[in-house]
């Protein structure tokens, strides 16, 4: 049964790749029983390939209308604490 299971995934995962390609109405229902599957057999989402998760992520990136931030980046203006504790010296402890 597992292996039916990674199939019929696997077809849905193609044709969801397909319907990205021509924003084609069925995507919503694809999600969703992309979805349903996964939560049934959460062991599939490890055997996934990337291709396949990335057709997923970007599915949902055009159905939710969500973007993913690239670079989250902390500001240069403080000193980080290794460097303070490097400046006071082990003897401050």
């Amino acid at each position: 049964m597992t292996d039916q299971t990674a199939y019929l995934l696997q077809e849905k995962v193609a044709e969801l790749s397909a319907a990205l390609l021509e924003r084609h109405p069925r995507m919503p229902t694809l999600l969703r029983e992309i979805h349903t599957t996964l939560s049934k057999y959460p062991e599939q989402v490890t055997l996934m390939s990337e291709d396949d998760v990335r057709a997923v992520v970007e599915g949902l990136k055009v159905q939710t209308g969500v973007e993913f931030a690239a670079t989250a980046t902390k500001s240069s203006g403080t000193k980080s604490l290794a460097a303070k504790v490097a400046k006071l010296g082990a003897d401050a402890f």
